[in-house]
């Protein structure tokens, strides 16, 4: 019997995700917030045996500076944009006194505890895989290393999610070669292209998308290649929490529709976001969280849809 399926990633990277253009004194309270909530977010999952695939930064393994420096690869991207160099960048904060939001072992550890909840990557250092100046060699050094941090905590990293969605298709061979046998891709949506570039229309369809029916969002398992790595498109991003009411209303029906509409033509949905995005409004966030989980039970209970990590689908598939 064929089932609706819904998988949930989240981009986990705290200031690594963020640093190139967002000053981390004014966002202080932001990740504060981030740290608070995470707990919560588990605790929403296990409750209702929701899964997740919580692609992680690499750096975030780390205890502190002093091993954040001993784990440096020896093949550093080099951008042409220099304010993209996640080294460079740490390297300036190491006095910071900010290391909660740059090192998070401690939550690494809660989630991999959490049943049904998997740890993948987002890269060692939130790698931008489309940007000029860097190499597949380079990536491939990253990815290196975020698999030496990953097996200190006894993971063995299945799932990969591009950082910024640079989803770029010739390091697929690569991600293949170092185990990694999930990839999410972007939706199959030409504003979602980036292989293409970036215009004004793209960003406004985009942001269209999020609160109007620009078309189907969820689709059919038998669309998929089964290749290795097995590429699996997102199907909506869960924006944080907007200070209209009535623009978080349209978010949320949006994205529950979807998720109907998925179970009961018994395709597959994707959702992500960032856990930092629930730092804006954690108690409104976690409020609509639950609310979408509460509307995948009824789904669950009503059309028989599974809740599945990006690494169980991908072994559906294969």
């Amino acid at each position: 019997m064929k089932n609706g399926t819904l998988v949930i990633s989240l981009d986990f990277e705290l200031i690594w995700g963020v640093f190139d253009h967002e000053d981390i004194d004014n966002k202080k309270e932001y990740f504060d917030n981030t740290l608070h909530v995470i707990p919560k977010i588990i605790e929403s999952f296990e409750k209702k045996e929701v899964k997740a695939t919580w692609a992680t930064v690499g750096m975030l393994f780390n205890d502190n500076w002093e091993e954040w420096e001993s784990n440096q690869p020896k093949n550093k991207p080099t951008y042409h944009n220099s304010k993209l160099d996640a080294y460079n960048y740490g390297a300036l904060h190491k006095k910071s006194g900010l290391d909660r939001f740059f090192f998070a072992p401690n939550l690494i550890k809660e989630i991999q505890q959490a049943k049904g909840q998997e740890i993948g990557t987002h890269t060692y250092s939130h790698y931008y895989c489309l940007e000029s100046g860097q190499n597949e060699d380079q990536f491939a050094n990253d990815i290196d290393t975020a698999i030496k941090m990953a097996a200190k905590f006894n993971i063995n990293l299945k799932s990969l999610v591009f950082p910024r969605n640079q989803f770029n298709e010739s390091y697929l061979a690569c991600c293949a070669e170092k185990g990694l046998s999930s990839v999410r891709s972007n939706p199959n949506f030409w504003y979602w292209n980036t292989m293409t570039p970036q215009t004004m229309a793209t960003k406004v369809f985009r942001t269209a998308d999020a609160y109007f029916s620009l078309g189907t969002k969820s689709y059919e398992k038998e669309i998929l290649n089964n290749k290795d790595p097995l590429c699996q498109p997102s199907s909506r991003f869960l924006r944080p929490q907007h200070k209209i009411e009535l623009i978080n209303a349209l978010r949320l029906n949006r994205i529950k529709n979807e998720i109907i509409h998925a179970a009961k033509n018994e395709e597959v949905y994707h959702l992500w976001w960032h856990p930092h995005n629930f730092g804006i409004d954690p108690e409104g966030a976690i409020k609509t969280l639950k609310a979408i989980i509460e509307v995948y039970t009824y789904c669950k209970d009503n059309f028989g849809m599974e809740s599945k990590t990006m690494e169980e689908f991908q072994l559906g598939i294969s």
